[in-house]
C-alpha cells in the first residue's frame, strides 16, 4: 500500500497550538474567520481600529482558546511593527496571518475625492504589505507559516463607483502572488481568499434594495447570499497542513458569481 496515502490524516485540518493574528477580526468576515480558526485550535490575535470585542472574546473563549486584542490604525506604517512585537509578547510565536481588515468608499470616478483614494488604498494595500513583511521574518525563522489575503471579486473585475477599491484587491492578489514566489521555499504559503456576496452588517442596505439584491442574485448560480459560515471551512483549509501544496492562490469562494 502506498505509505503516503495512509499517512494522510484529517488531523491535517487541526490548527492545535498555532497563533494567529487576524486583522480586522471582531466583525463581519473578520470575526467569522477569527472565530473558525478557534474552533480548528488556534489562539487569536485580532488587531481592529475600534473597541467592538465583547461577542467575539465570547465567542472564541467558548471554544477554550486564547484571545488578545489589539487596537490600532493599520493604515499608519508606524503602528505595524508594534502590532507584531505584542503578538510575540503575548505568545511568542506568530504562525498565521489573516490580512482582512479593509474599507471601501464610493463615489462616481469623475467626482472622487484624493483623501478618499489614499484612505482605502493605505488600509487595503500598504497594510497588507507592510504587516506580511514584517511577519515574514518571523515564520522564515520557524520554517513555517501561512499568509492569507482577503481578496475580493473586484481582484478579478473592475466594479463601479470604487476605483481605489477595485485597484488595491487586484494588488492584494498581486502581493499574494508576489510573496508565494519568494516564501515558498521556507515553508511559508501564501494565498488569498475571494469572498463574493455575503450577509454582514456591511451589506445590509444592499440586500433591502429589491431591485440591486435581485440584480446580484440573479447572476449568483447558487442563488443566495453567502453567510459567514459559508466561508469558515475555506480559511481553516488555507491555514492548515492540508493546504501546504497550495501556494499563490486566489480562492473564490462565490457560490459561481465569477463563472456566471
Amino acid at each position: 500500500m502506498n505509505e503516503d496515502l495512509k499517512n494522510f490524516s484529517m488531523d491535517f485540518f487541526k490548527l492545535d497550538g498555532k497563533v494567529a493574528i487576524v486583522t480586522g477580526g471582531n466583525t463581519g468576515l473578520g470575526q467569522a474567520y477569527a472565530v473558525a480558526l478557534a474552533k480548528a485550535g488556534a489562539d487569536l490575535f485580532i488587531v481592529a481600529h475600534n473597541h467592538d470585542f465583547d461577542e467575539t472574546k465570547s465567542l472564541i473563549e467558548s471554544e477554550g482558546r486564547l484571545v488578545e486584542f489589539y487596537r490600532t490604525d493599520l493604515s499608519k506604517k508606524e503602528n505595524i511593527q508594534p502590532v507584531v512585537d505584542a503578538c510575540l509578547k503575548k505568545y511568542g510565536k506568530i504562525d498565521i496571518l489573516i490580512n482582512n481588515a479593509g474599507t471601501i468608499r464610493r463615489a462616481p470616478l469623475l467626482e472622487y475625492k484624493d483623501e478618499d483614494w489614499k484612505a482605502v488604498i493605505d488600509i487595503n494595500l500598504n497594510a497588507v504589505y507592510h504587516l506580511s513583511k514584517a511577519v515574514a521574518p518571523i515564520m522564515v525563522k520557524q520554517k513555517s507559516g501561512k499568509i492569507v489575503n482577503v481578496c475580493s471579486m473586484l481582484s478579478f473585475q473592475g466594479g463601479k463607483f470604487v476605483p481605489p477599491y477595485t485597484a488595491s484587491k487586484h494588488g492584494v492578489a498581486g502581493l499574494t502572488k508576489a510573496f508565494a514566489n519568494e516564501l515558498a521555499k521556507y515553508n511559508i504559503q501564501t494565498n488569498g481568499i475571494a469572498p463574493g456576496y455575503v450577509e454582514t452588517a456591511n451589506t445590509a442596505p444592499i440586500r433591502a434594495d429589491k431591485n440591486r439584491n435581485q440584480e446580484i442574485l440573479s447572476r449568483i448560480p447558487a442563488n443566495h447570499w453567502a453567510k459567514p459560515s459559508e466561508l469558515m471551512g475555506t480559511i481553516v483549509f488555507l491555514c492548515s497542513k492540508a493546504s501546504d501544496y497550495v501556494n499563490g492562490h486566489i480562492l473564490a469562494v462565490d457560490g459561481g458569481w465569477l463563472v456566471r
